[in-house]
């Protein structure tokens, strides 16, 4: 309240006659507490000239004035001047900054470690960690902790542990809290920024090599090459020439990529023939890749089953053995790649067998429904066991040079009722992939019309880039 609000409420009170005396003391009171507020006021700050002689004035008035004394009726009134003249001086001072946030003690959680281990490196007690665990509605999950993640603790003004942060992903934390009886538990959850990017690519010498030159991640290549891997093998079908366009996804946090996402859309174009993929959610919500007629790039079988380097044998039936230097079919295909490179299997299926033999060292044989059957040999080692079920494009290996091998490859066979056939050329006479049903084919139009104009202009710039290069057409 201020002092002329306090002067104005007393004074009127004063007012209410009981004696004509009486509201005379009154009055002085009030009149001595307010000039005793503006001089004390006056105190605080150093006054200009004109402020030194106002201030001197009003205290000689206040000296020559001829005070009366209170009486105990008086009393009471002035202490409840007081009171309020105190109140209204306690709301002018400033109030006290909020105590400032401790900051975060951040350790990353290696090989190795457990929940004790980090909050005795952090300075705190095993019965800190006893009390986060069992009191806070989370806490059991701070015990699943692996290495790459991060605890960040925060103390309180006493040193005492305040708040513990377990940052799982760049998108997902959790912050324990102390409180009365134990911890609290908060989830946070971060949504990254999508941004939509493209690349077109020409093969040089390999599609790992041009697709990284054009900006793309080691792992969108791959996924491009899981999407065509039932129409193309990136061993053999690629040339020098060969093009293609890829529209994908990035998620960003902070300005700064995350992840890939997902891949939109894809078009290949193999020695001229062009092969496109549109990545499509059906009305029951299942997401997929289809040509633009609608037909499942999922086949039935990868037309190359390892993630490869390179090959250093084609299917030959008349191949002079490489060890036992004679004349024996090769029924198959090898691909040479580093030995630990994944062995992927073709199709879904069941592992029949999966064992060591002199000649195969460890090897592989999945059945795939009643005709057709693959082989894998020479494996370093084994992921899967006999009778064990498997998907398309599951690990089931790895390259190595077990058995009668001069070096690190993946043997490869395909058999169709119990006869070795060439895994190059039998997926053309494997039955049909999936299409989408008829009543599905409009949704799907719409979906990937946008796509499909992107991809267009894309193919379109870059023919134009390139006939603009080798002088054909005049630049604009």
């Amino acid at each position: 309240m201020g002092i002329g609000m306090i002067f104005q409420r007393k004074a009127h009170r004063g007012a209410t006659p009981r004696s004509e005396r009486q509201g005379l003391s009154h009055h002085h009171l009030l009149a001595v507490a307010a000039l005793s507020a503006l001089v004390a006021i006056g105190a605080a700050v150093t006054p200009s000239g004109d402020v030194k002689a106002k201030r001197t004035s009003a205290e000689e008035s206040l000296h020559d004035a001829e005070l009366p004394v209170a009486t105990d009726v008086d009393s009471a009134e002035t202490t409840l001047v007081s009171e309020e003249f105190a109140g209204a001086v306690d709301n002018l001072k400033a109030e006290p900054a909020p105590p400032k946030s401790q900051p975060w003690e951040e350790f990353i959680v290696r090989s190795g470690d457990n929940l004790s281990l980090l909050f005795k490196r952090a300075g705190f007690s095993t019965q800190d960690v006893y009390q986060i665990v069992n009191t806070a509605p989370q806490g059991r999950g701070l015990e699943r902790i692996f290495p790459g993640q991060t605890l960040a603790f925060q103390r309180d003004e006493g040193g005492d542990l305040a708040a513990v942060r377990h940052t799982i992903d760049g998108l997902q934390s959790v912050v324990y809290r102390r409180m009365d009886g134990g911890f609290s538990s908060e989830q946070i959850t971060r949504e990254p920024e999508l941004r939509q990017r493209w690349a077109t690519v020409e093969i040089e010498s390999s599609l790992f090599l041009a697709g990284r030159a054009a900006g793309m991640s080691s792992n969108l290549i791959m996924e491009v090459a899981t999407i065509f891997g039932g129409v193309i093998d990136f061993v053999l079908d690629p040339r020098r020439g060969d093009t293609m366009e890829v529209l994908f996804e990035e998620l960003y946090l902070d300005d700064e990529k995350y992840a890939d996402g997902k891949v939109i859309a894809a078009s290949y174009t193999n020695r001229g023939e062009r092969f496109d993929a549109f990545r499509y959610i059906d009305s029951n919500g299942v997401a997929s890749y289809y040509n633009t007629d609608g037909v499942s790039m999922r086949k039935a079988f990868l037309m190359a089953p390892v993630d490869f380097t390179r090959i250093s044998s084609n299917f030959n039936p008349r191949r002079l053995h490489p060890i036992y230097k004679t004349l024996r079919p090769h029924n198959g295909t090898d691909y040479a790649a580093p030995r630990g490179t994944p062995v992927f299997a073709a199709g879904d299926g069941r592992v029949i067998e999966a064992g060591y033999t002199r000649a195969n060292g460890n090897y592989v044989f999945i059945q795939h429904g009643d005709r057709y059957l693959t082989k894998y040999l020479h494996l370093n080692k084994r992921k899967v066991k006999s009778g064990q079920r498997v998907v398309q494009s599951q690990v089931i290996g790895t390259v190595g040079s077990t058995g009668a091998a001069t070096g690190p490859h993946l043997h490869y066979e395909f058999l169709v009722g119990g006869v070795h056939r060439n895994p190059r050329t039998i997926h053309k006479s494997l039955p049909k992939a999936k299409s989408l049903p008829e009543g599905e084919m409009p949704r799907f139009r719409v979906a990937i019309a946008e796509a499909s104009q992107q991809l267009a202009q894309l193919r379109a710039d870059r023919q134009l880039a390139q006939a603009q290069t080798s002088g054909t057409v005049d630049a604009p």
